[in-house]
């Protein structure tokens, strides 16, 4: 990317919207020059508060902090797409997104793909605390690999039965269940759905015509 490319408000100011590699758009502000150079020098997504006029690194109070992968601008070059590593929520009531009901409620967001980033961090968080005392999740951390991989075979043998049987929903039912028990089996391993992903990039990037 070219900063002198973008085309900066009346203000000197350009938005910065601010997404996870789960795909989950976690906040948006603004950005000015130094901004954007000191975000760029750093690896640290660095703002500019309008309100209170002066230059702000997200998570410099809080340690919340937004690890600077990639910005890319818009067909337009006046709004940048920043990807980040969250270190932490990345909203002020301390949920992961400022797009996140707020502590109020509110109707939930429909279900989308980003959720399983969600759910791999949840996943983590039983490894963590795995015990054969705990819930259905530690419990199989607890026993390790062997016990996680043969529940993967298991599911994937559900999955085929009820292929051709010929019933959706039990069929959406036990594909949930395999993605479930190989995520935790990724988990267990220290790999993650993301590396599975960028495998499958790397394999569509190498082939001109797209996977066969």
């Amino acid at each position: 990317m070219n900063p002198d490319t973008l085309r900066f408000d009346s203000d000197g100011l350009i938005p910065g919207i601010v997404q996870d590699r789960a795909g989950t758009i976690r906040m948006v502000a603004w950005l000015n020059q130094e901004a954007l150079r000191l975000t760029l020098e750093t690896g640290y997504v660095t703002f500019w508060s309008r309100s209170r006029q002066v230059l702000w690194t997200k998570g410099e109070s809080s340690g919340n902090r937004l690890k600077l992968i990639q910005i890319r601008p818009d067909c337009d070059a006046d709004a940048l797409l920043i990807l980040a590593d969250p270190e932490g929520p990345s909203c002020h009531r301390g949920t992961e997104s400022c797009f996140d009901a707020d502590s109020e409620g509110g109707d939930p967001w429909p279900a989308a793909l980003p959720w399983l980033g969600r759910l791999e961090a949840l996943l983590k968080s039983r490894k963590a605390a795995a015990s054969l005392d705990g819930s259905y999740t530690q419990k199989l951390f607890a026993q390790g690999v062997d016990r996680i991989a043969k529940k993967v075979v298991e599911e994937a043998g559900e999955v085929i039965l009820a292929a051709k049987n010929d019933d959706r929903e039990a069929f959406l039912g036990e594909a949930a269940d395999l993605l479930f028990h190989l995520d935790l089996l990724l988990v267990e391993r220290g790999a993650s759905l993301l590396e599975v992903v960028e495998v499958l990039h790397g394999r569509h990037a190498g082939r001109a015509g797209g996977p066969d």
